[in-house]
């Protein structure tokens, strides 16, 4: 079966930067089995796939391990290639059935903007996992049913964190969001995201985490628009609007690569 892939980065405005995908357009439903292997293949935090169903699209994300409830990153270069690839008119919206509900993404201009749900943490006890495993002082604890969440002191602190995987991985969540109030002009908050459970280290560019980062730095400083900058390596951009119980998260994407799997 020969299906169209595309390699995007996404949070991302010039190649090799933000968060790479790969999205797989299927003609209509295959194995999770299948979807599976080849994301683990792809060997990318997340690997998309697509099909049109009910007027839209039927879009699951999977990491080389498990499959995944919400993905940002892998939903804005699905979107990217829907309208590169002339699957769908530039002007008209993509529609995506998912497990976290319906979500719709448009075009503006050179951006592209996602309508999530929000996940706003609510506080709770630093599990032994979380303190040991970061090895810094937690200004705030909390969670969303998904993820841990955690602010340290600074960005300094944030950005040279070592953590301990082994001791995240024990953790019963998807991965763990970890903050601090931005460092640099336009910035409002910086964060890293780490989910050796979910089998990455560390998500270069996470859209999901920022639907619970909105929320609280929205709070936190009163603004319903933010911006986030993720501090991986790779690093990306992150503008965040807050639409009461959804956020609409804006970024940019970058094709690198496009072909055909034939396995």
């Amino acid at each position: 079966m020969s299906v169209p892939v595309y390699w995007i980065d996404a949070f991302a405005d010039r190649p090799f930067a933000g968060n790479p995908a790969a999205v797989c357009v299927l003609d209509g439903p295959i194995a999770d089995e299948r979807m599976q292997a080849i994301a683990a293949e792809m060997n990318l935090s997340e690997t998309a796939f697509l099909h049109p169903e009910a007027g839209g699209y039927r879009l699951r994300w999977f990491t080389p391990a498990v499959e995944v409830d919400l993905c940002g990153h892998a939903t804005l270069a699905s979107a990217f290639v829907l309208w590169h690839a002339g699957y769908r008119d530039r002007e008209v919206p993509a529609v995506f059935h998912t497990r976290s509900g319906e979500l719709t993404v448009r075009s503006d201009g050179d951006a592209i903007r996602m309508n999530f749900p929000a996940c706003p943490a609510r506080p709770c006890a630093a599990p032994p996992e979380l303190t040991a495993g970061l090895g810094v002082p937690l200004a705030w604890v909390g969670e969303n049913g998904s993820d841990l969440f955690a602010e340290v002191g600074s960005a300094a602190v944030l950005r040279d964190l070592l953590p301990d995987m082994a001791r995240l991985a024990l953790l019963p969540a998807r991965g763990v969001i970890v903050t601090a109030a931005g460092d640099a002009p336009g910035v409002d908050f910086v964060s890293r995201f780490f989910a050796p459970a979910s089998g990455i280290n560390e998500d270069p560019v996470t859209g999901s985490a920022h639907c619970c980062l909105g929320p609280y730095w929205g709070a936190r400083l009163g603004k319903d628009a933010l911006t986030g900058y993720q501090a991986s390596r790779r690093g990306g951009t992150v503008r965040v609007n807050l639409l009461g119980d959804r956020v609409e998260l804006g970024g940019t994407a970058v094709l690198i690569a496009e072909g055909k799997l034939l396995a």
